[in-house]
C-alpha cells in the first residue's frame, strides 16, 4: 500500500513518484544553518540595547528598509508566486534577477526553498507537511510545539526535500542552477553591501558597522521572523473566507511587513493567484509589483484573480 508521503499529489502523474525525502543535510550544512537562523535571531535581540546606547542613525534606517523591500520582494515575488507557483511569466533577465533577491533574504538556495514550500502546498498540515502547527495535536502544550516547530523548529531538522520530485523545472533551468550554486556569494553581498554602503555615505568605519549590523543583521532577522510568521501564525489564527484544505488563515496586522503574504488563506484556496489580498482594503504590495512588472512587458501571463474564480472558493458558496 502506498503511504501518504508516497502518494502523487495533485500535480503530479498517476504513477510512482519519486521519494519525498532525497537524504540527510551534511554537517556542514547544517552548521551553516545554525549560523545564518541564530545570528540574525541574536542581532534582533540586540537591536534595542543597541539602539539605546548608540544610536540608529538615518543611514542604517534607508539602507535597512532598502534591503527588506529588495530582499523581502525576492522572496514573495520570487520564490513564492513565481517560482513556486508560476503566477506569471517572467523573461530571463527578471528571472534571474528574482533568483539573486530572493538570496539575498538567507532563507536558503531558490531550489531548496521551492522544493521545501510544493512539498507544503503537497501536504499542507497533514503528515509530511515539513512545518504545519498542527502535527504535535490541539492541547495548549501541542500547540505551543506546534507553533515552535513551525516557525522555525523545523529549519534545524535534518531531512532534505527531494528536489527531484518536487522542483524538476528548476533543476532544468541552468540560469537557476547557477544562481542555487551561488548562494554563497550572494549571502556575503547580503551582509557585506551594507556595510560598504554605510562606510562609504558616511565616510566612516563606524557608519560602516552600523549599517551592517542594522540593514545586514538586524534586517534578515527581522525578514526571516516575518516569513516564518506566515508558516505559523497564518496558521493557526485569522478569517478564513475562502476554502481551503487546510487551517490557512488571513493575519491582517502582518500584511504590510509580508507584503501581503498575510492573506494566506485565499493563497491556500488559489495557490496559482498572483494576488492574494483580494477583498477590499486587503493590501497587497506583492501583487502591485507583478502588476508594474506586466505593465512594463517584464512578465507575462499574470494570474489575476477573476469573479468567477473567487465565487468557485468562495467559503460561502452554497
Amino acid at each position: 500500500m502506498t503511504s501518504t508521503l508516497d502518494a502523487p499529489t495533485a500535480n503530479e502523474p498517476n504513477r510512482s513518484p519519486k521519494p519525498v525525502i532525497s537524504g540527510r543535510r551534511r554537517d556542514s550544512a547544517q552548521f551553516g544553518i545554525y549560523v545564518f537562523v541564530i545570528l540574525p535571531f541574536i542581532a534582533l535581540f540586540a537591536a534595542v540595547p543597541f539602539a539605546w546606547g548608540w544610536g540608529l542613525s538615518w543611514v542604517d534606517v534607508g539602507l535597512g528598509a532598502a534591503f527588506f523591500i529588495f530582499s523581502g520582494l525576492g522572496i514573495t515575488a520570487g520564490f513564492h508566486r513565481y517560482f513556486t507557483h508560476g503566477s506569471f511569466k517572467a523573461k530571463r533577465p527578471l528571472r534571474i534577477g528574482l533568483a539573486i533577491a530572493g538570496s539575498m533574504a538567507l532563507q536558503g538556495p531558490v531550489i531548496t526553498w521551492v522544493a521545501d514550500h510544493r512539498r507544503h502546498h503537497a501536504f499542507s498540515d497533514k503528515e509530511g507537511d515539513p512545518h504545519s502547527p498542527w502535527m504535535f495535536g490541539t492541547s495548549p502544550v501541542a500547540l505551543a510545539k506546534g507553533f515552535w516547530h513551525a516557525h522555525m523548529g523545523w529549519l534545524f531538522e535534518r531531512d532534505m526535500t527531494n528536489s527531484q520530485r518536487f522542483t524538476p523545472d528548476l533543476l532544468a533551468d541552468p540560469d537557476i542552477v547557477r544562481v542555487q550554486r551561488q548562494f554563497g556569494l550572494w549571502t556575503i553581498v547580503s551582509l557585506v553591501l551594507p556595510g560598504v554602503l554605510g562606510g562609504l555615505i558616511t565616510w566612516s568605519f563606524w557608519g560602516a558597522f552600523t549599517a551592517f549590523f542594522w540593514a545586514g543583521l538586524v534586517r534578515v532577522g527581522l525578514l526571516h521572523h516575518v516569513t516564518w510568521s506566515v508558516n505559523s501564525i497564518c496558521h493557526m489564527i485569522g478569517e478564513r473566507p475562502f476554502q481551503a484544505r487546510d487551517k490557512s488563515a488571513n493575519f491582517w496586522p502582518l500584511a504590510i511587513l509580508s507584503f501581503g503574504e498575510s492573506w494566506h488563506n485565499l493563497h491556500h484556496a488559489d495557490p496559482t493567484c498572483a494576488r492574494h489580498g483580494v477583498q477590499r482594503g486587503q493590501i497587497d504590495i506583492t501583487a502591485r509589483l507583478i502588476w508594474i512588472f506586466e505593465k512594463f512587458g517584464w512578465a507575462t501571463k499574470v494570474r489575476w484573480p477573476t469573479t468567477q474564480r473567487l465565487a468557485r472558493i468562495s467559503a460561502n458558496e452554497e
